[in-house]
């Protein structure tokens, strides 16, 4: 059964500030209190974490040792953590606790109304989200952005995502395959649904003349010619990365990464570049969903893990990625490697409004690229 969220401090949690902590809308004007939640949390079982970045392994322990509590950061896939959510609640048999979803969508439309997953918005941290952030609450946006290889140019050898369609960088152009990776498609939608007239006038931009294209839109006038030019795909960012940026490339390629990279330059050698500039976007964001499963022993210590990685400590192994909070105060460390906090003006955003959207349409953008696809 799970347990009640102040496991016998209500002495000391108002009624207010126990009826938001269970769900309802927060408020920065109402009352909580963080240490009654902490005293809770060191009543409860340990808990199990699970995102898809293995700095989770050191947030988990970090926040372990910050509260003397007990807890274990997995790294899992946004499938298999979709799956494994689904599968433990089915069979009353919760291992993971909390669950930082990249794959926003399908938190939208599978694991918050079906009952699998709820979010919690810490109240005392309430003013410093955006309201676009707070329902479900999206722990932190991460930048996939368009790169190449520092060592072969002197900047970006790419003005406008239109010449990455062009004879020059047939099966030269590096990046995750759509059909293994929803949220490629899921940037399909978002920027035909935010930006297909920029998408449009950089087309202009390019060639002198309005695209005139007898597809739905300008995004998949450009996604059917970028498919159709021969991209070379890969399961993972590492591979897209290596071949932009490994040393001793003679061959350049263009690949689109995640920022998370570039921290591969110091570590490895690599020779990774950010294409500033690029019209009508260097590259897109996506989010995380901070969630909180269903029938957990540990509320109060989930609810904890929450609000601690909405905190500058808390989110500082994925900042130094590049990965943003979308907590105002929180910002990006100044040696973050890739340099994305001074370009976020020229990522196209994630808009939270449309996920679902991007969950119907995610079969058609693929079943698109599918049939334009060229080795």
């Amino acid at each position: 059964m799970k347990r009640n969220l102040i496991g016998g401090m209500g002495r000391v949690l108002c009624a207010t500030a126990v009826a938001m902590a269970l769900g309802g809308a927060a408020s920065a004007e109402e009352p909580f209190d963080l240490d009654a939640l902490i005293a809770a949390a060191k009543k409860e079982k340990p808990i199990t974490v699970y995102d898809s970045t293995g700095k989770i392994v050191e947030m988990a322990k970090n926040f372990a040792a910050k509260y003397g509590l007990s807890a274990d950061g997995s790294k899992v896939k946004a499938s298999a953590q979709l799956e494994m959510i689904i599968r433990e609640a089915r069979a009353n048999n919760i291992q993971g606790d909390v669950s930082i979803v990249s794959d926003a969508p399908a938190a939208m439309a599978q694991l918050i109304p079906q009952g699998f997953a709820e979010s919690w918005l810490p109240p005392d941290l309430a003013k410093n989200i955006p309201a676009q952030y707070q329902d479900p609450l999206t722990v932190v946006t991460s930048a996939n952005v368009w790169s190449y290889n520092t060592a072969l140019f002197d900047k970006c050898p790419v003005d406008n995502i239109w010449e990455l369609t062009e004879p020059k960088w047939k099966g030269k152009v590096a990046m995750q395959d759509p059909l293994g990776k929803a949220s490629y498609v899921d940037w399909f939608n978002q920027m035909a649904k935010q930006g297909d007239d920029k998408v449009a006038a950089a087309y202009k931009e390019r060639y002198g003349k309005d695209l005139q294209t007898d597809e739905a839109s300008a995004t998949a006038a450009w996604v059917k010619a970028l498919a159709a030019n021969a991209p070379l795909l890969t399961d993972a960012d590492a591979a897209a990365a290596d071949a932009v940026g490994a040393p001793g490339q003679s061959q350049p390629f263009m690949g689109l990464i995640s920022s998370a990279k570039f921290r591969d330059n110091a570590d490895s050698g690599m020779k990774l570049g950010l294409c500033k500039d690029l019209k009508p976007w260097l590259g897109w964001l996506y989010p995380g969903v901070g969630l909180i499963t269903k029938g957990t022993d540990s509320p109060n210590a989930a609810r904890l893990f929450i609000h601690y990685v909405m905190t500058a400590e808390g989110i500082a192994p994925q900042a130094i990625d590049g990965k943003m909070s979308t907590n105002k105060d929180v910002g990006l460390p100044a040696d973050e490697p890739s340099g994305i906090g001074a370009v976020l003006d020229q990522l196209l955003p994630y808009d939270m409004a449309t996920s679902l959207d991007d969950w119907d349409a995610r079969e058609t953008w693929q079943d698109f690229w599918r049939m334009n696809y060229q080795k």
